[in-house]
C-alpha cells in the first residue's frame, strides 16, 4: 500500500486561537494527516513598500497590487498566535503521532523555530528565489519542503543545489499561486519536470474547495506520482476561514488517502467514473511562462516579509548576518 504524505497546512483558519489548533490537529490526525504545518507569521515582520498602499495601474493595466500596510498588519495581528503555542504544537503533534511543520517566512525566525522543537521546515513559494534564506535554514533543518510556484526554472535549480550541497533531504512542490486556481492552469506536468532535482516531489493545491471537485486537482497530482499533497484546512464554513475558498475539511483528506492505495488503473477509472475526467487534461506544460497574475503575486509577496536590524530591513535573499 502506498501512503501519499498529505500536509494539512492549517494556516491562519485557526483565527489566532490556540483550542482551534487543537482542534484541526485532532480532525486531520484522524483523517489520515502525516504532516501537520502551521505557519510563523508575525506582524512585526510585515515590509512597508510604498508601490503597495495605492497600487499602480497604467492605461488600465495594474502593474502592482493594492495591498495598504495599516490594513494588512491590522488583519495579521489579530491572527497571531502567541509564541508558547509553537512548543505546545509540537508537543501535541507527538501525542497524534503525526509530525510537526512550519513555514518560515523570516530569517531572523529560523532559530527560535528549531528552539521550538521543529525538525521539519517549509519554505513558501515566493522563497524559493530567496537563497540566504535557504542556507540559513539548511545550517538548522534537515528535512526541507519548498514549493515552487511563481518561481522561475533557474531559481528551483540554484535552490535545489544549495539544498543538495548541504546534504538536505528535501521535497519540491509544485504550485501555482492564483487563489483560487481554475482548472485550466493546473499544469500538473510541473511534478514530472521537478523530478530531475529530487524524488521527492508533491503539489501544493490552492483550487476552489466549495464544490463537488474540492480535490480533484490533488487526486489528479497523485496519479501522476505527487508523494507529497498540501492543503489548506479549515474546521468553520468557507467564508468564516481566513482561506476558506481554498482550504478542504479534515474529513475530506480521506478521499486522498483511500485513492492513493489504489492502483494506477483503478485510480483513472475513479477520477473518470466520479469526476467524469480525465487526468490528462491538467497536464498542462512542464514549462510554461508565469501568467500576469501570478506575476503580480509574486511581485507583492516576495520580500512581503523582512527580518528587522537597528540599520533596515532585511530580505531573505539578502546577504548579509542577522
Amino acid at each position: 500500500m502506498k501512503k501519499i504524505n498529505f500536509i494539512a497546512e492549517l494556516c491562519q483558519n485557526h483565527l489566532g486561537k490556540m483550542k482551534n489548533v487543537e482542534k484541526m490537529l485532532d480532525e486531520c490526525a484522524s483523517s489520515g494527516a502525516k504532516i501537520i504545518k502551521l505557519q510563523y507569521i508575525y506582524a512585526k515582520n510585515l515590509s512597508y513598500r510604498p508601490r503597495f498602499e495605492n497600487g499602480i495601474t497604467l492605461r488600465s493595466k495594474v502593474h502592482s497590487i493594492k495591498r495598504p500596510y495599516n490594513a494588512e498588519f491590522k488583519r495579521l495581528k489579530k491572527l497571531e498566535l502567541p509564541e508558547k503555542s509553537f512548543e505546545k504544537f509540537v508537543t501535541l503533534c507527538e501525542k497524534y503521532h503525526v509530525e510537526p511543520m512550519v513555514t518560515c517566512f523570516a530569517r531572523e525566525h529560523v532559530d527560535k523555530i528549531h528552539n521550538h522543537g521543529f525538525k521539519h521546515v517549509k519554505v513558501a513559494s515566493y522563497d524559493c528565489c530567496a537563497p540566504q534564506l535557504i542556507r540559513d535554514l539548511s545550517k538548522k533543518f534537515k528535512n526541507i519542503i519548498v514549493s515552487t510556484g511563481a518561481t522561475y526554472d533557474e531559481e528551483i535549480k540554484n535552490t535545489s543545489k544549495i539544498l543538495k550541497k548541504n546534504h538536505i533531504n528535501f521535497a519540491l512542490l509544485h504550485c501555482v499561486t492564483l487563489y483560487p486556481t481554475p482548472f485550466n492552469y493546473l499544469n500538473l506536468a510541473r511534478i514530472n519536470f521537478l523530478k530531475q532535482f529530487t524524488k521527492n516531489i508533491g503539489y501544493s493545491d490552492h483550487t476552489i474547495s466549495t464544490d463537488k471537485r474540492k480535490n480533484l486537482a490533488s487526486l489528479s497530482a497523485i496519479y501522476f506520482g505527487a508523494k507529497y499533497i498540501e492543503r489548506h484546512i479549515r474546521i468553520f464554513d468557507f467564508d468564516k476561514s481566513k482561506d476558506g475558498k481554498v482550504s478542504i475539511l479534515p474529513k475530506d483528506i480521506l478521499e486522498l488517502v483511500n485513492f492513493d492505495a489504489l492502483s494506477k488503473n483503478q485510480q483513472l477509472d475513479y477520477l473518470k467514473r466520479n469526476y467524469k475526467i480525465n487526468p490528462k487534461n491538467f497536464l498542462g506544460k512542464e514549462k510554461r511562462i508565469l501568467t500576469h497574475e501570478e506575476l503580480l503575486n509574486r511581485d507583492y509577496y516576495r520580500g512581503r516579509f523582512v527580518s528587522k536590524s537597528k540599520y533596515r530591513d532585511i530580505y531573505n535573499w539578502d546577504e548579509v548576518s542577522i
